[in-house]
């Protein structure tokens, strides 16, 4: 028997054609490979959001021989994700190495369906070469633009207007009439670069409607190729596709008719079942191959560049940067930089210039002096924070003067992956940071970075009992039972809890099609803060479209897709803390006291200190949860870096590796502080006191956990590196065995007590589900100090800015009220004569200072009517007639007013 005539997919959606396709791309490219095509051509209708994630799972399959891990959200929180391994099936024809051989191969191409507002036939697009990827991001960011969040309106002409570099299929809908103009203007416009597609779903006239077209391809002087048009990888997706296009429709399925398919066969087939299908039409089968062999380009012709707009003429970018770092970090240091961070930053700027990041650091410099220059607050959090770099400049304000850095964890010449820098802003002023981004860059150079909104347990149970025609008090109930917003099962006992049966067909066929339906995208959102800039048009490396937030626009990638493709992402975050610490800080500037910065707060402050022993932290940053206000007396902070182990502590990683209660017996000096140590034989018996001598010999951060492995268990910066990346994968099957197997092992033949060694690793499990390393706790700390210090030392001012600030922390207004009077604050209520809308300091009898509540704390009273109070005001109001008069605000505003006794003063 002769082998199958060579075959690809080049019409693949995959479930990012949203509420169309029912298969994500790691499975459409794992499939496709396993049935023996030689490529697949993914393009989802009017985007290309999903392509990077079927361009990393081939290159997964090609480095391992088996599909990339899949990230599944646990919780709303920072890291709290798992990434659950997609085991090869037990019969798997091929070996992982056959699968690897065969991946390497194969060929992944990539475009977009463009579907057109104006009547024209669907055409598939794909790019021949970078400047061909450039032209169809550009088409695609216009349709983008012209329409409102999530649309896209593209007409026929956007495309003929310049189609160089783009290979075009044209593909016909159900009904052939009025194909055969559209299909000769494209042609007109590609010449020798447009197919007319065939698609057979064995509907009943396969064979009539394949005569007919071919003789419009062969009128329009274009080939036709063969597609399955495919929705889904396999035939046993087509029930959830089914549902897919009712939620999209509205409908359920007993009314659908005719909006759903009418079999199953738009699923990804075997050269061989394709040969059959055109048996009548071999040649569309070649035209695959004809087409393939045309396309050059991959995602990996991607080449980043950063911008150049913070180098000023006449200097390379690296110098500006030495000058720029050695000028503000004599500022930083008046009396002289310290050896040890001179010599840090000797050594750091070395590599930034090996591995020519210097324009990013300048990039990140320019975004924080723009936030100086308008005296907006910002902190540069997380590995940042391991920089002498970054803390010269002003990006962190954690001195590296006091703390032990561990810049290979910021930045690595093996790893070779772009730094990460977070910058906090003050929240209500963020937005100003994120415009100048705009101004400086122009929208078509700078983007915020996509999340991708998914499918979780609620939502799921809710439009899959919709589509199935369950009454909507049964769905309400299914979607009740859910906890929480996230996870990534639906579990039978709280669908029992809720007094429903589990087992009823009904409710069975819903529950399986919700767990599948989990994680499946349901549209794009803007990420928080991300924001990705580059030196040309972004919008010829990704398309961007509208934010439903006015002058926000964002680009078609999340972060885990930037950062597969090694583009330069700057996190622009809000941080309501610094808000209130900068406006506690103007109004202890504004009543006589020192004008102070984040860096000039002072140090070591004693009663700061015991302040916090005593858990009186209402209001401080991190530390006001029930969690830590119990171990803040416990712990017993002395010093900065007893904040930095107090803000981590508190986390999955330390408590699910027992590590808290050994640290702080340790600390309370109720246990021996040792360090475990190897066999003789095997290495000095004091190689984790360098490691573990600030945490008392207990691991507890991210970066000890790192360091360990490659002390005590010997492994090397490869296996080092592939532990880093695995530090959130370890909740799967697979891999987990073998990071285990190698890890404790290692240590115990070296000697180590085999319980300690499974804590260390079962910490790194911890981690996976919420890494929290020292760079983060140490940017945390120095927030939890400052604010720490100004409760102390500025109880009024502190009170005062931390209402101002609200909505944040745990604490509702009148309890912050009531903790400012036990530290002796007085507070007067709001009143007409006196109130603004923001809360303020008033000067008492005594010259102490008193806060005086705002009208913000009314509730109901808007600023636009506080203002018209204040502007009113003259020399007072003396009675509510005049008041009235004079402010002319509605009834209901002054029944408020009067519910909260703010016309005391009026008498």
């Amino acid at each position: 028997m002769s082998a199958p005539e060579p075959y690809a997919e080049l019409a693949a959606a995959t479930n990012f054609s949203f509420l169309r396709g029912a298969s994500p791309p790691q499975h459409m490219v794992l499939t496709a490979l396993l049935l023996g095509q030689t490529g697949i051509g993914v393009a989802d209708r009017n985007t290309v959001a999903g392509v990077v994630r079927a361009y990393s799972a081939l290159k997964e399959l090609r480095a391992e021989g088996a599909p990339p891990p899949e990230k599944t959200r646990q919780g709303s929180g920072p890291g709290e994700v798992v990434f659950v391994e997609t085991p090869l099936a037990p019969d798997m024809p091929f070996t992982r190495e056959e699968l690897r051989r065969r991946a390497e191969a194969f060929r992944l191409v990539v475009g977009a369906r463009l579907v057109f507002a104006d009547g024209a036939p669907d055409v598939i697009a794909y790019p021949v070469d970078r400047a061909g990827w450039g032209r169809l991001c550009r088409l695609l960011t216009v349709g983008n633009l012209r329409a409102e969040k999530g649309g896209c309106t593209l007409r026929l002409d956007d495309l003929l207007a310049d189609t160089r570099g783009l290979l075009l299929i044209v593909m016909p809908e159900r009904g052939l009439d009025g194909l055969g103009a559209p299909l000769a203007r494209i042609a007109e416009a590609a010449p020798a670069a447009t197919w007319l597609a065939a698609a057979l779903h064995r509907r009943g006239d396969d064979r009539r409607r394949l005569a007919r077209l071919k003789a419009m391809a062969r009128a329009a002087g274009v080939p036709l190729i063969a597609v399955n048009d495919a929705l889904y990888d396999e035939p046993g997706a087509r029930d959830l596709q089914d549902v897919l296009a009712c939620i999209r429709e509205g409908r359920t399925i007993e009314t659908a008719g005719r909006l759903l398919e009418a079999n199953a066969e738009r699923h990804l087939k075997s050269p061989e079942d394709m040969a059959r299908l055109f048996r009548d039409a071999p040649e569309a089968i070649a035209e695959t191959q004809n087409l393939l062999v045309r396309i050059d380009f991959t995602l990996a012709d991607l080449q980043y560049d950063y911008p150049d707009e913070p180098v000023p003429p006449g200097w390379e970018p690296q110098a500006w940067l030495e000058e720029q770092t050695w000028r503000r970090a004599a500022i930083r240091y008046p009396d002289g930089v310290p050896p040890k961070v001179a010599g840090q930053l000797r050594d750091e700027l070395a590599l930034i210039e090996k591995l020519d990041y210097a324009r990013y650091f300048l990039t990140i410099l320019d975004i924080v002096r723009a936030a100086e220059d308008r005296g907006i607050l910002c902190q540069g959090r997380g590995s940042a924070a391991n920089s002498a770099v970054c803390y010269a400049l002003g990006v962190t304000c954690v001195d590296p003067a006091e703390h032990d850095l561990l810049f290979a964890r910021f930045l690595s010449e093996e790893r070779r992956e772009p730094p990460d820098i977070d910058v906090d802003f003050e929240h209500e002023r963020r937005e100003e940071i994120i415009q100048h981004i705009y101004e400086r860059y122009g929208r078509h150079r700078a983007g915020i970075a996509a999340t991708v909104i998914s499918y979780r347990p609620r939502s799921a149970m809710r439009e899959v009992g919709k589509a199935l025609g369950l009454t909507e008090d049964v769905t309400a109930r299914l979607a009740s039972t859910q906890w929480g917003s996230w996870g990534a099962d639906i579990k039978d006992e709280h669908i029992r809890q809720a007094g429903i049966d589990p087992a009823n067909p009904a409710i069975r066929r819903a529950l399986d099609l919700a767990r599948r339906l989990l994680g499946f995208p349901r549209h794009l959102s803007q990420h928080v803060g991300g924001f990705v800039l580059s030196r040309g048009r972004l919008d010829e490396t990704v398309p961007i479209g509208n934010a439903a937030m006015a002058d926000r626009t964002f680009i078609e990638w999340d972060k885990d897709d930037i950062d597969a493709l090694g583009l330069m992402k700057v996190d622009v975050l809000a941080l309501g803390m610094l808000t209130c610490i900068r406006k506690a800080l103007d109004l202890i500037h504004a009543q006589g006291g020192e004008k102070l910065d984040l860096a000039a707060i002072p140090r070591n402050d004693d009663e700061t200190y015991a302040m916090l022993r005593r858990a009186d932290t209402i209001g401080v940053f991190q530390v006001e949860s029930r969690a830590q206000m119990n171990m803040l007396p416990r712990l017993r902070p002395a010093e900065f870096y007893d904040l930095v182990v107090q803000v981590a502590i508190v986390r999955p990683g330390p408590i699910q590796g027992g590590m808290v209660h050994p640290y702080l017996r340790r600390r309370m000096g109720l246990e021996e502080v040792s360090f475990p140590a190897p066999a003789p034989e095997h290495g000095p018996p004091d190689e984790l006191k360098q490691v573990l001598a600030r945490t008392l010999g207990v691991p507890l951060f991210q970066e000890q956990a790192m360091r360990l492995a490659m002390v005590a268990a010997r492994f090397s910066d490869v296996e080092a590196n592939q532990l880093r990346r695995a530090m959130a994968t370890f909740r799967n099957v697979g891999t987990i065995q073998t990071f285990e197997a190698l890890m404790v092992e290692r240590m115990a033949e070296r000697g180590y007590d085999r319980a300690f060694a499974q804590r260390c690793f079962d910490q790194i499990k911890g981690f996976g589900s919420y890494g929290f390393p020292e760079s983060h706790a140490a940017s945390f700390a120095k927030l939890v100090y400052i604010s720490s210090w100004i409760k102390r030392h500025h109880p009024a001012a502190f009170a005062c800015a931390l209402l101002n600030a609200q909505p944040m922390g745990f604490y509702a207004p009148a309890q912050i009220v009531r903790d400012a009077r036990e530290h002796g604050v007085e507070v007067r209520p709001a009143d007409v004569n006196h109130s603004a809308y923001d809360n303020t300091l008033e000067r008492a009898g005594d010259g102490a200072l008193a806060l005086r509540l705002g009208f913000r704390q009314i509730a109901g009273i808007t600023d636009g009517e506080a203002a018209r109070v204040v502007a009113a005001r003259e020399a007072g109001y003396d009675s509510v007639e005049a008041f009235a008069r004079r402010t002319r605000l509605s009834a209901g505003a002054l029944d408020r007013l009067a519910s909260a006794d703010a016309f005391r003063s009026l008498g």
